[in-house]
């Protein structure tokens, strides 16, 4: 299959579930819970934080475990095209198709690569393309940059009747994880398919951060109008889209949409006190400290200064070659909650700035519970933007009514302009206060889990 390149892709325009025990449930009982009903709850409780350098007893178990506890119960008897990468695993660390496919319990007639590929090789913007896997010999089809038509044409070709989804989020907006499975849900729709997710922690916990999306900056980085960092697990997502968008998208909603709950989890836990493993989601997120402050420091791929890609730290680290060290001492000196600036240097293998030395900042997350990764992000831009001449924009020709990369990153033209003309920080986080409150109140009819951050 042809592949898309990232250019292609994110200039395109963007192309709640009932939760249940396991098992199905009716297209009536889906309706009702998101219409308002109480869904059922995750079990209470904060969660220890992993000790030794050794995973603990986990006090946290994904939804995956649970479907694979019960034998796979919620599957039996579909034909079933699951949607998932490297993080889809489970307790003993082998992924859900391996352990699907030799338990011999699950029907699995295609597997869905996103970008990065089913099994973790692509860099960003790429994927592994459509093969045959050589460990299960089930096809695995490119759904990376797939449109709806073509996801649809996929799922009637592979026989899907149940799609599965399976993948751990890192929780921003312009992670494209979460629009590959808005993209596979329209199928749905259109396939009559029930969709299923197998859910997992939100790394960042609960809290939604930042900016909304606006219709005309939709692109493959932000496909709907949700905030820049919406504070919800893919299977809260996924009721959320079905209940918002689908009807206007889609002709109507899912016929059956079920989330497989993570039980043990609370939204003012954040990853690394989960006890699970962290699988990188991309090979650009190493650690639960990068997917903390990416949904700020990611703004940074919409300037010149590098992102940290070609490092081992890449969105910890941010830099250029005209960076000095005025930029750390301005940033530590504003002492932001839960975050520390370390004054850097790093020379980028591959992206931008690649073979040349750049000074920066190396962020720091001191205290997960205090961070809030939009604030960090402006902090680091507007000052940037005062200390240093030669900072820029992203400029992209290739979209020229659309041309800064900043734009779709941000969801509108806003965060740029008031960059620009020299606003504060204050000015900027403050802008988006009133759309961020309303966000936060239409969501909470479709969140699962407890904690203070709901």
């Amino acid at each position: 299959m042809a592949h898309l390149d990232r250019r292609q892709l994110l200039t395109a325009a963007g192309a709640g579930a009932l939760a249940l025990p396991l098992g199905a449930a009716s297209a009536s009982s889906a309706r009702a819970a998101t219409a308002g009903t109480s869904a059922p709850r995750a079990a209470a409780g904060p969660a220890a934080a992993p000790a030794g350098g050794s995973f603990p007893r986990r006090p946290v178990t994904t939804g995956a475990e649970r479907a694979a506890a019960d034998g796979w119960s919620t599957l039996s008897g579909q034909r079933v095209g699951i949607i998932t990468n490297p993080t889809g695993i489970l307790g003993n660390l082998r992924t859900v198709v391996d352990e699907m496919h030799e338990a011999g319990t699950v029907d699995i007639v295609g597997v869905f690569g996103p970008e990065h590929g089913f099994r973790g090789t692509a860099q960003a913007g790429s994927s592994e393309g459509t093969s045959t896997d050589p460990r299960t010999g089930l096809t695995v089809y490119d759904a990376y940059g797939a449109g709806v038509t073509t996801m649809e044409r996929l799922f009637r070709k592979a026989g899907v009747e149940t799609v599965v989804f399976d993948i751990q989020d890192a929780g921003a907006r312009f992670y494209t994880y979460i629009w590959t499975m808005y993209t596979a849900m329209r199928a749905a729709v259109a396939t009559g398919a029930r969709f299923v997710v197998l859910d997992r922690p939100n790394p960042l916990g609960g809290k939604a951060f930042g900016p909304m999306m606006t219709t005309a900056y939709t692109s493959g980085v932000g496909a709907k109008e949700i905030v820049q960092a919406h504070g919800m697990t893919v299977g809260e997502l996924a009721r959320y889209f079905d209940g918002e968008f689908l009807t206007a998208d889609a002709g109507g909603r899912l016929d059956e949409l079920s989330v497989v709950e993570v039980s043990g989890w609370r939204r003012d836990v954040t990853f690394a006190a989960t006890g699970l493993p962290w699988v990188m989601p991309s090979p650009n997120m190493p650690t639960p400290d990068t997917a903390l402050v990416y949904p700020g420091t990611g703004m940074f791929e919409g300037t010149n200064l590098s992102e940290g890609r070609g490092t081992t730290r890449p969105f910890e680290l941010v830099g250029a070659p005209y960076v000095d060290h005025r930029w750390a001492e301005r940033l530590a000196a504003l002492d932001l909650p839960g975050v520390g600036f370390r004054e850097a240097y790093f020379t980028p293998t591959f992206s931008k700035h690649v073979n040349l030395v750049c000074g920066g900042v190396q962020v720091h997350v001191t205290d997960p519970s205090a961070l809030d990764p939009m604030r960090v992000g402006v902090e680091m831009l507007v000052a940037a933007k005062a200390l240093y001449p030669d900072f820029a924009w992203r400029y992209d020709s290739y979209d020229p009514a659309r041309p800064y990369w900043i734009d779709k990153l941000s969801g509108s033209t806003r965060l740029r302009e008031q960059v620009t003309r020299g606003a504060s920080a204050d000015e900027v986080v403050s802008a988006w206060h009133d759309e961020l409150a309303a966000f936060d109140a239409r969501r909470q009819q479709y969140l699962l889990y407890r904690g203070p951050a709901a």
